[in-house]
């Protein structure tokens, strides 16, 4: 057993606790990262899945990562190369498509296809969300607030806050649309065809158990629009696959002191006097910090890493009932070719394969991938995201071959009446079934595949029920309720003890971003910490 003193101990390497602690190492603070997995990058990693093969095992393309961390870490000169994607592919069958691209006159021209109106009215529409999208951009930076707190510290923040947006106005009108409608409620208000709808509605599944016709789900959309990146809306995948970005942010770290310790899983957050005092790793090494910061989630933090009695009740409430089901798999394929939609026209599409696409043709569709989850079941006819990164990197297959990634849902974390150890071979022929339906062959082609099931997810990652965000996107789990009431400033009950992962603002997605708030938060209580 080993006894160490450090400034900062953060628990797991996950790519915002990595963010965390470079900002602490930065900052001049002896920082440790300790990561239950043999390697660390939590979601964000890349890994050999069959002899030759390399995938972004989990996350799998440039999501949200803030150009101030890529800037602040020097993220570009540690080798961190964004390649950017197709534009997105979208099959409506087997004989005809929309290509949704970040030309605005490209995309209401495919629009147009099926409604002269929604073509016409889409660049309108464009300009409105990307409005709504940069207000809540800037949120994105911000401490959420408790607007509940009377002390003097509390309403200077929340007056901040309130004159930061004063300028809002109207506009303001929109996120709360966003945030209480249905995506096709949402999107009906502009557009007329369901193929339409679906392009752009889409989005509102993604890693979500909700569908088009959820209340709320229009956010989810708006959610993966705020990229600022190469690639059409803000995509592109990462040289190397996701977890060169993991590697990147630890080095950046490292350059300033920080430590990372693998196959090092804590088990005990130890409390004493109302703060945390030391971590337990399973080994039994215990490490003392001034300040314990938690990259896992939160229902793993609070309610197994700390005991109850140490919390108050409503809090804990709040956090055995924060909604992580998930509905999200993920299928890693080699194979000795990308699919080949039979509806591409490469001289009609503007490039000469897809490499990004997604299947859900209309909005029924979507809906009764959705519906099918709701009954527990798989969906019969899912949704999917099929990208194919080993187009544009020769780093991840073998020469000639390719790697496959296929995202999507609905496969729920429990089976109502089946077990997915019965289940999982159908659920995968029928996968494969729905992609040769649009590229046929493309299964008689698989060398080998990597199934990840929300159950593999909350195996391998530890994240509660395999939710790729860690929590639903929904209102109620939101800026100053993400995760709990009064507590969404990645601070906790128990002083010293802060969050930087994704159960925090601003949610899920590889974006760096809730590891470099909680940071900045940190330094600003330090010289109380020592107290």
């Amino acid at each position: 057993m080993t006894a160490k003193e450090f400034d900062a101990v953060i628990i797991g390497a996950g790519h915002n606790g990595l963010t965390c602690g470079a900002y602490l190492a930065k900052a001049g603070r002896k920082v440790l990262v300790l990561e239950r997995r043999p390697l660390i990058g939590g979601a964000a990693v890349t890994e050999e899945f069959a002899p030759g093969f390399r995938t972004s095992t989990f996350s799998y393309v440039m999501s949200l990562l803030h150009p101030k961390v890529i800037r602040d870490l020097e993220l570009r000169d540690l080798g961190l190369t964004v390649l950017p994607a197709t534009d997105m592919f979208c099959p409506i069958g087997s004989d005809d498509y929309i290509v949704f691209s970040g030309d605005v006159r490209k995309t209401a021209a495919q629009f147009a296809r099926f409604s002269k109106h929604d073509g016409d009215i889409y660049p309108m529409f464009d300009v409105w969300l990307n409005e709504a999208a940069d207000i809540v951009r800037k949120l994105l930076l911000d401490t959420p607030v408790d607007p509940s707190k009377r002390d003097l510290r509390s309403l200077r923040d929340l007056f901040k806050l309130a004159w930061k947006y004063r300028r809002i106005g109207d506009k303001f009108y929109r996120l709360v649309d966003l945030m209480t409608m249905s995506a096709d409620d949402f999107l009906a208000r502009w557009f007329e065809h369901s193929v339409t709808r679906a392009v752009l509605g889409y989005y509102c599944s993604i890693g979500t158990f909700a569908g088009p016709k959820t209340p709320g789900s229009a956010y989810v959309v708006l959610h993966h629009i705020m990229g600022e990146h190469e690639g059409a809306g803000g995509w592109g995948f990462i040289r190397g696959g996701m977890g060169a970005i993991s590697e990147a942010i630890a080095e950046s770290g490292r350059r300033h002191g920080m430590q990372i310790r693998t196959d090092a899983e804590v088990v005990r957050v130890e409390v004493a006097g109302g703060r945390a005092s030391r971590v337990i790793t399973a080994k039994g090494d215990e490490y003392t910090a001034r300040a314990v910061v938690s990259n896992a989630s939160c229902k793993v933090l609070f309610d197994r890493l700390i005991e109850p009695a140490h919390l108050p009740a409503d809090f804990l409430k709040h956090i055995r009932e924060y909604r992580t089901f998930s509905t999200a798999f993920k299928i890693n394929v080699a194979a000795d070719a990308p699919p080949r939609f039979s509806a591409f026209d490469a001289a009609k599409c503007g490039f000469a394969a897809p490499n990004y696409v997604h299947i859900g043709p209309t909005i029924e569709y979507l809906q009764a991938a959705y519906e099918d989850a709701c009954q527990g079941r798989w969906s019969s006819r899912p949704f999917i995201t099929a990208v194919m990164p080993s187009t544009v990197d020769d780093t991840l297959a073998p020469r000639g071959k390719h790697v496959v990634n296929l995202f999507g849902g609905h496969a729920p974390y429990e089976l109502a009446g089946r077990s997915w150890d019965d289940e999982r071979p159908a659920f995968v022929k029928n996968v494969f079934d729905t992609i040769d339906e649009l590229a046929p062959g493309f299964s008689d082609g698989i060398i080998d595949s990597q199934v990840l099931l929300p159950p593999d997810i909350e195996r391998i990652i530890n994240t509660p029920q395999g939710h790729i965000f860690h929590g639903e996107l929904s209102l109620e789990q939101l800026f100053f309720q993400r995760p709990a009431p009064h507590y969404a400033d990645y601070r906790s009950p128990i002083r010293g003890l802060y969050q930087c992962g994704s159960s925090t603002h601003p949610g899920g997605g590889v974006s760096g971003i809730p590891g470099h708030n909680a940071a900045r938060e940190i330094l600003k209580d330090w010289n109380r910490l020592a107290r």
